[in-house]
């Protein structure tokens, strides 16, 4: 895939949508707003950091980007499906400004996605917005923690340890609470999560694998009482991909017998597997265990042919033999593709197979990235 210079590529493709008349964007690629060329006076992730909980869960301003994602699968009263994705990314455009009386003047710009898919009457809801970090219309604090966009938010609640998630388009909503049932694990070493070979090439990354989770979905004029779990994805970055990787396949998997896998599959642009591809275990237990490349094999059993272009893959085996995991991983729907300002597929998946001899099912989420423009 071809690299973009990455701040003319930011200037154009964010101001472009915050400008435009409809709110559209033209597509672009994450590895071009990930990729290495940025401004020196940005901070990097070099080695392991001391993480700080409450406070990292804000914002990080001296990195280029970051972002909250969360992904959840939850079911009504009735058993009914549902899975869902909202993620708040925020990128800079500079690593500095010069003054200004300007009270709109911003280097933040911050962009949002919301998909739910109703797995019952397999349809896939997808909205977008943008905004730039100024004048209240969005932005990112510690304390208390919160992230916006207008009136989309993933935001403590007071005087408990909740958060609160909101966000709605006029066909579909989600507003639920949720509340870690465990604390942050860090993937990497150290949180330190290389992305390829060159220096820099990292992000600071943690998650929350489980999160518990309660409140209402909105399809159409019809609400449901929710509930099930979440998984909170936190990273912040000033460059991550090389210019020879396209993308990446990224599992977030909660089995049903209390243990969790994350693993990203970083793709370079022959097909072949970048060396730094990796992931975390967690254990029923509580214990984590790092993942690199070679630890995990995935096979794709299937693909899905996107009717706007492009083959994704669709289901996949995916096997850890020192931990003795052995699982089939399967897409609730195939269709859970987002033309957003990246096109990208991330949806709600199943999960059977064994693990430490026993059988075992199991629900999460799947990512895949750099496989149609």
């Amino acid at each position: 895939m071809k690299h973009l210079h990455l701040l003319a590529g930011l200037v154009a493709l964010l101001f472009a949508a915050l400008t435009s008349a409809d709110g559209g964007a033209p597509p672009s690629q994450l590895a071009d707003l990930l990729g290495a060329d940025a401004d020196a006076d940005f901070a990097r992730a070099l080695e392991p950091r001391e993480f700080d909980f409450p406070t990292d869960h804000g914002p990080h301003p001296e990195f280029r980007n970051e972002w909250w994602y969360i992904t959840g699968n939850l079911d009504d009263e009735e058993g009914r499906r549902f899975g869902f994705e909202l993620t708040i990314f925020r990128f800079a455009l500079a690593a500095s400004l010069s003054e200004s009386k300007s009270e709109w003047r911003t280097r933040q710009v911050y962009i949002a996605h919301l998909a739910i898919t109703d797995v019952e009457e397999q349809r896939f809801f997808v909205a977008q917005r943008y905004s730039r970090g100024a004048l209240g219309l969005a932005g990112a604090q510690a304390a208390p923690f919160r992230v916006w966009i207008d009136d989309w938010s993933i935001a403590g609640q007071p005087d408990s340890d909740a958060w609160r998630l909101r966000a709605s388009d006029s066909e579909f909503g989600i507003d639920v609470e949720l509340r870690a049932l465990q604390p942050p694990i860090l993937n990497g070493i150290d949180g330190l999560s290389q992305k390829s070979a060159a220096p820099g090439n990292a992000s600071y990354y943690y998650s929350i694998t489980r999160l518990g989770t309660q409140g209402t979905i909105r399809v159409g004029e019809r609400e449901y009482t929710v509930s099930g779990l979440s998984w909170l994805d936190r990273e912040w970055s000033t460059s991550a991909l090389a210019a020879d990787q396209v993308g990446w396949d990224w599992f977030a998997l909660q089995l049903a017998d209390g243990s969790d896998l994350m693993f990203y599959h970083l793709r370079k642009n022959d097909g072949t597997r970048d060396a730094a591809s990796a992931g975390t275990f967690l254990s029923a237990n509580g214990k984590t265990s790092h993942l690199d490349a070679e630890d995990v094999e995935i096979t794709v059993l299937d693909t899905w042919e996107s009717p706007q272009g492009g083959t994704y893959p669709s289901q996949w085996r995916l096997t850890v033999p020192r931990l003795e995991i052995d699982v089939t991983v399967t897409p609730v729907m195939s269709n859970q593709e987002l033309f957003t300002t990246v096109r990208y597929w991330e949806g709600a998946v199943d999960v059977e197979g064994e693990h430490d001899g026993a059988s075992t099912t199991g629900r999460g989420y799947v990512e895949l990235a750099g496989y149609a423009q």
